[in-house]
């Protein structure tokens, strides 16, 4: 992997890490298309450049993650504001367990699957179907938006379904939080909130399996590669609300059914996706 089809993939996944249409499987396709042969540290390289994307969240939602606290305020405050920071983190905690079990046991069979642009493909097809259908599905939204821990939980399992690549996170996190009843934005939202835990183990883990492949040139790539990642998502997040809130999730549906059929049609005739752009 040269620089500059680092720069391409990390713009790929910056572009589409927060949206339901899969950035695992654009950053598959765009190996593919690239000509980017898999290996150990390309594999490390898709999944550590999600961590750069979801930076943008702590960065945008900083206020969430890390509540001020003015100088002056009486001590009760202080105190009320470290139990709702707290109460905002075992909340991501317990949305995360799901993902963090069943990845350790499923990541080698996880780890195959993200190498098949059929699963992928497969997979935006479906997903894009069910999309279409979103946002009949869940028209009202309850009056109370509070997360709570059981809300949190079927949120986390709904996540356990992203783990099938072309399925996208995103998607699954956000339906899951349409199905307990949450307006569009407050689950599109608390979908960005749990991206953080889970990129940033799957992350570390990647970073434990495969650091025996790290070197100098390497960490460049990684670093670069984060950074661009991380710039891009900083302006997809802003448009994928505003987008979201007043268009729905249909667009997104028709998207993903043309890409994956695309793709299909391509694999039915013969067309070799490892080439060269």
């Amino acid at each position: 992997m040269n620089t500059v089809q680092s720069i391409i993939i990390a713009i790929v996944e910056g572009i589409t890490e927060f949206l339901p249409v899969s950035s695992t499987g654009h950053m598959i396709i765009a190996q593919k298309l690239l000509g980017v042969e898999s290996s150990e540290f390309v594999n490390l390289f898709t999944v550590n450049i999600q961590f750069g994307a979801i930076l943008s969240v702590v960065v945008l939602y900083r206020k969430k993650f890390i509540e001020p606290v003015k100088p002056g305020n009486i001590q009760g405050i202080r105190l009320q504001r470290f139990i709702h920071q707290f109460d905002f983190y075992l909340k991501l905690l317990v949305a995360f367990l799901p993902a963090a079990f069943f990845g350790l046991l499923f990541n080698n069979y996880i780890n195959t699957l993200l190498e098949s642009v059929v699963v992928v493909a497969i997979s935006l097809v479906l997903g894009g179907i069910v999309l279409l259908f979103v946002d009949n599905w869940f028209r009202k939204p309850s009056g109370n938006q509070e997360i709570s821990y059981p809300k949190a939980l079927k949120i986390g399992f709904f996540q356990v379904i992203s783990m099938i690549p072309g399925v996208s996170r995103a998607a699954a996190t956000i339906i899951g939080g349409l199905a307990q009843k949450l307006t569009r934005k407050n689950a599109a939202e608390f979908s960005f909130f749990l991206a953080v835990p889970t990129m940033l183990a799957a992350s570390v883990l990647e970073l434990y399996k495969a650091y025996h492949v790290i070197t100098p040139e390497n960490i460049k790539i990684l670093l670069l590669g984060n950074v661009v990642a991380f710039v891009v998502a900083m302006m997809a997040i802003k448009g994928f609300i505003s987008f979201l809130t007043k268009h729905g999730f249909r667009v997104f549906g028709y998207y993903r059914i043309v890409v994956g059929l695309v793709i299909l049609l391509l694999l039915m005739l013969g067309v070799d996706l490892n080439m060269v752009m």
